[in-house]
């Protein structure tokens, strides 16, 4: 599923062609994904400018001049791609439509703007924009892991009684929002944190060097456009090729990075997901 830089990267590549621009024909082509579009969707949409598209964890919310704003995840497939941008930053010909093209904008500068998920876990969904914040999916996240919210004292706080594994609690979107597995498992490597250690038995000292470390992989994994494993695209159908930098994520038996040491990447089950780690590095 793409984590924040995945769609961080979307959200970058699809601004030019949507912010300001009014969706001139809204066409939407089944009656779900994963859970049912609201009732009236294309024609709620059609007509709208967007006034702006902005992120909040994994979701990319575009806010209408009509008062409500779009939500939209992109589960497990789902891919946003333009075409026809008049800026000429993406292909000028819009592509033959596909069979998972589920939903398409046709926005008034000339740009295309097509929603592809084979899986249909993806999901769209209109909000109140004055009470979007209050919204079920929204309301119980915790800090942006790239804003002023996030810092050593919230963390601090957050694992202080924490019991659970430190990747554990550091996957927990009430404590950070929109991090997961992939930059998680970086980000220990980098601290020297054994994902195995409880969240509370890791001193003050540690976490304050663990919340720059977590805004540096993830500002390093936008500029490399995300990370591609199996379906992500960025908004231009390019590659994120973040993936190639990785320390320890899919490196299970591959000799580790970090100078003079001899160890191997060793990968462990936690709460049903895989922790990639070097025990010699991170303890």
């Amino acid at each position: 599923m793409p984590e924040l830089p995945e769609v961080e990267t979307v959200r970058r590549g699809l601004q030019p062609s949507m912010e300001g621009a009014v969706i001139v024909t809204a066409q939407v082509n089944r009656p779900d994904l994963r859970w049912p579009f609201p009732e009236r969707m294309a024609e709620r949409l059609t007509g709208a400018r967007v006034n702006q598209l902005r992120r909040r964890s994994k979701y990319i919310l575009a806010d209408l001049d009509t008062g409500e704003t779009l939500l939209i995840h992109l589960g497990m497939s789902g891919r946003m791609t333009v075409s026809g941008d008049p800026l000429g930053q993406f292909v000028l010909q819009h592509p033959q439509a596909e069979k998972h093209d589920h939903v398409v904008f046709d926005m008034d500068n000339g740009a295309r703007v097509t929603f592809n998920d084979p899986r249909r876990f993806g999901a769209m969904d209109l909000l109140e924009t004055g009470t979007a914040e209050q919204h079920k999916l929204l309301s119980v996240l915790g800090p942006e892991p790239l804003g002023n919210d996030f810092h050593e004292a919230h963390l601090i706080e957050a694992f202080r009684n924490k019991n659970s594994p430190v990747k554990t609690a550091l996957l927990d979107q009430g404590i950070i929002a929109g991090l997961g597995n992939i930059y998680v498992c970086e980000a220990l490597f980098r601290a020297g944190i054994s994902p195995r250690r409880k969240a509370k038995q890791i001193s003050a000292k540690r976490i304050a060097t663990l919340v720059p470390i977590i805004r540096q992989v993830l500002q390093d994994a936008i500029a490399a456009g995300g990370s591609t494993l199996k379906d992500f695209r960025q908004a231009d159908g390019e590659l994120g090729y973040f993936q190639h930098s990785f320390d320890v994520y899919g490196r299970e038996g591959e000799p580790c990075r970090s100078e003079g040491c001899k160890a191997q990447i060793q990968r462990i089950t936690q709460s049903g997901r895989s922790s990639f780690f070097c025990a010699q590095c991170q303890r």
